[in-house]
C-alpha cells in the first residue's frame, strides 16, 4: 500500500504523462518561394574520337594497298556539321596526293584518303566540295576515312609518316 505522500507523487507523475500525451501539438509556421533554372545550350562540335590509319607492311608496291581509319564527331543535337580533312605535312603533298614522309632521308609514300570505300570521293577541306556533311544528333558519330596508297615506285625501306588535320565546320 502506497502512503498518501507517495500516492501524491504517484498521481501528479500520472497526471503530467496524460497532460503531455493530450496537448495540442505546436504548428510551425513555414513560408515558400520559388527560384528559375535556366540554360542556354550554343551549337557546338567536337571531335571525340580517332583511330589511325595504318597501312601495315608494304614491299614494292606492286598492287594498291588500302586501309580505313575512323572519325568520332560529337555535335549538339541539329547542329549541321561539315568535316574536312587537311593535306598533311609531307612537302608539295595536295589533296589529291598525299605524302607519307621517311623517319630518315626525306623520301616519301604517296597515299590518298576518300569519303567513300569506293575511293571514288576524295576527302578534302572545300566545304560543299569535298567534305563531309552531317547533322549532329548529341552522340558521337563514326565517319570512316578510306584510304589508299597507289601503285608507285619502290622507296626506300623505313618507316613513313604524316599527321592529317581534321577540321569541323559548324
Amino acid at each position: 500500500m502506497l502512503s498518501n505522500g507517495m500516492r501524491f507523487v504517484w498521481y501528479s507523475c500520472f497526471a503530467v504523462v496524460v497532460l503531455a500525451l493530450t496537448a495540442a501539438p505546436a504548428h510551425a509556421a513555414t513560408a515558400t518561394g520559388q527560384f528559375n533554372v535556366s540554360v542556354t545550350v550554343q551549337s557546338e562540335c567536337r571531335l571525340a574520337s580517332t583511330t589511325d590509319l595504318a597501312f601495315g607492311n608494304v614491299g614494292v608496291t606492286t598492287a594498291v594497298v588500302t586501309g580505313t581509319s575512323t572519325l568520332g564527331v560529337q555535335c549538339t543535337n541539329s547542329t549541321p556539321y561539315n568535316v574536312g580533312l587537311g593535306v598533311g605535312l609531307g612537302s608539295g603533298a595536295t589533296i589529291t596526293l598525299r605524302k607519307m614522309t621517311a623517319a630518315t632521308g626525306g623520301a616519301t609514300v604517296e597515299y590518298a584518303l576518300y569519303r567513300d570505300s569506293a575511293f571514288a570521293q576524295i576527302w578534302g577541306e572545300t566545304l560543299g566540295t569535298n567534305t563531309v556533311a552531317g547533322t549532329g544528333n548529341g552522340n558521337v558519330q563514326s565517319l570512316t576515312v578510306h584510304g589508299r596508297i597507289p601503285v608507285q615506285p619502290a622507296p626506300a625501306p623505313g618507316n613513313y609518316t604524316d599527321t592529317v588535320r581534321v577540321t569541323i565546320t559548324y
